[in-house]
């Protein structure tokens, strides 16, 4: 026993070294294969997200939005992918918060995560003119001086302009892509050190190796920051391949970023995960768009054919 944990942990060792070199998308450590696939619908339930309310406007729900996109991106995922595990976060109107949505992915043992989401710009109000209204207003002047001093109080009518505040439709459109930012690593590192999941070496042809890693050791530590590391890579080729596709559609894209502030639900999955914003519930084309089942269709299509760039990538042989 003492003389194949030692091999164990000298080939545990010797891949870190070589997992730790190489981070390019043509490292041996890229071979593994695309295998399951986690679908999140943002918001949910008492959690309605961002809402349409600019003046005019569908009065549409994000959760709403999110759902209808999602259940036909597993649809079209499901048909492109047949291979492919795909596990959708809800399929219905409930709400989970973002610890929740990544235990289904960890558990699932997703290979990637994909969050769906719309925007909403900030909310400016306008005022306009909406007629008068008469008032009265009352006029004071004295008569005689002194101790004799009279005031006298005289009505009048005058005419005033009427006024009405509303919330003006915003002006962002487009699609963004989001993903985990370096900065707040810590969430991510513990996603990988916290998994209970073997080591997974997937070589050329072969079945994959699983190999115990105590990621509380040095060797353990280097390999949860060598994953991130490859997950953030994997982030953004997927974030990019998603922002090429859609832009593809003639829409307006702004394409890969990282929220200064974090996103949990892409820190606390282990795994490479991007969050989409679809776009924007308060601009009135997107709002539109957004809510019909071509609109809907297009972003599943769009997402799917850039997750299927993104497998011929990891998976190409080298």
């Amino acid at each position: 026993h003492l003389v194949l944990k030692m091999i164990k942990n000298r080939f545990i060792i010797a891949f870190a070294v070589i997992l730790l070199g190489s981070f390019s998308m043509n490292s041996a450590a890229q071979t593994k294969k695309l295998k399951t696939i986690v679908v999140d619908a943002g918001h949910g339930g008492s959690d309605v997200g961002a809402v349409g309310n600019y003046e005019n406007s569908l009065k549409s729900k994000e959760k709403d939005i999110t759902l209808a996109i999602s259940l036909k991106l597993v649809d079209e995922l499901k048909k492109q992918l047949p291979d492919v595990n795909i596990v959708p976060t809800r399929t219905t109107d409930v709400f989970d918060n973002v610890n929740e949505k990544s235990r289904i992915a960890n558990e699932a043992k997703g290979d990637l995560f994909i969050c769906i989401h719309a925007d909403s710009g900030p909310e400016k109000r306008g005022r306009r003119l909406i007629g008068t209204r008469t008032v009265t207003r009352n006029k004071i002047t004295y008569i005689k001086k002194g101790k004799k001093k009279i005031k006298v109080i005289t009505p009048y009518e005058v005419e005033i302009p009427e006024y009405e505040t509303f919330i003006m439709p915003g002006t962002a459109n487009g699609s963004t892509v989001y993903i985990f930012n370096p900065k707040n690593i810590g969430t991510k590192l513990n996603s990988v050190k916290n998994g209970t999941d073997d080591f997974e070496v997937q070589f050329e042809q072969e079945d994959s190796t699983h190999v115990a890693v105590d990621y509380s050791t040095p060797v353990g530590k280097q390999l949860a920051n060598a994953y991130v590391k490859l997950y953030q890579e994997k982030s953004d080729l997927l974030g990019t391949l998603v922002i090429d596709a859609i832009s593809e559609l003639g829409r307006a894209t702004y394409g890969v970023k990282q929220r200064g502030t974090g996103i949990k639900v892409l820190e606390a999955t282990k795994m490479p995960a991007i969050l989409i914003e679809t776009g924007y519930v308060n601009n009135p084309d997107d709002e539109q768009y957004l809510n019909t089942e071509l609109g809907q269709k297009e972003m599943a299509e769009a997402i799917t054919k850039a997750v299927l760039k993104y497998r011929t990538q990891i998976e190409a042989k080298k």
